[in-house]
């Protein structure tokens, strides 16, 4: 599961759960892989992110390296910004672990990079 996918989850679907968001991860396995640099497309997807819970998402893993807490103004100028953002987006991937509701502490499993957002037929 690529941080990017993290930042739209939410477990807002369970009974009960009125936010849902963000969901914590507990990572187990992570993988660092290349993947090509397209600053148009990071520029276009960072005003739809919570650059927050990015952030909070890639140093609870251990992968926050140099990206800046804040959101930089002008950002999308800013290369050396856009390959950072790149990276922790889109070269990071928790391959095994837990997507945890902060809500209900329902734990959702990542197995082979794909979380298991199902819910059992109680929990809607």
């Amino acid at each position: 599961m690529k941080l990017l996918t993290h930042n739209m989850l939410t477990s807002k679907c369970l009974k009960g759960v009125t936010v849902g968001y963000p969901l914590k991860i507990i990572a187990r396995d992570i993988k660092v892989s290349e993947v090509d640099f397209n600053s148009d497309f990071i520029a276009r997807i960072i005003p739809k992110l919570d650059w927050t819970v990015l952030w909070k998402a890639a140093e609870s893993i251990g992968h926050v390296g140099e990206l800046p807490q804040i959101l930089i103004e002008d950002f999308e100028s800013n290369e050396d910004f856009l390959k950072k953002a790149h990276h922790v987006l889109l070269e990071v991937e928790v391959i095994n672990g837990d997507l945890l509701c902060p809500e209900s502490g329902r734990k959702f499993p990542i197995n082979d990079g794909i979380p298991n957002m199902l819910l059992h037929e109680h929990e809607v």
